[in-house]
């Protein structure tokens, strides 16, 4: 793992594009074992492929999200309130991951 930089992370694509794709990745694994296989996968190509993490400073990392990112999900039965309740498990995963990834915790939920 790179040394973090928080000025480095505002071109994070560039300098910490494989650390991005790591938390993600590790991220969805998770929820995978956890959840429904088929709303996470949903929820990770259709919200969370728009999705733009954030350092927010003293280790805190913030992924914001596409617009209506519930009526995002298709293709998929499931109430709007079980998707909006693994969608918040996810994101907080993802935050956790990239806290973790990038040395701030040793992470576990």
């Amino acid at each position: 793992m790179a040394d973090f930089d928080p000025e480095k992370f505002e071109d994070k694509y560039v300098h910490y594009f494989n650390e991005l794709q790591r938390a993600y990745k590790d991220a969805f694994n998770e929820m995978n074992e956890r959840y429904d296989s088929e709303l996470v996968h949903a929820i990770d190509q259709q919200v969370l492929n728009e999705s733009e993490p954030f350092y927010e400073g003293d280790g805190e990392f913030r992924v914001d999200l596409p617009e209506n990112p519930t009526d995002r999900v298709q293709g998929i039965v499931a109430p709007d309130e079980k998707v909006e309740e693994v969608l918040d498990r996810y994101v907080a995963r993802i935050e956790s991951e990239l806290a973790r990834t990038f040395g701030f915790e040793s992470g576990g939920e």
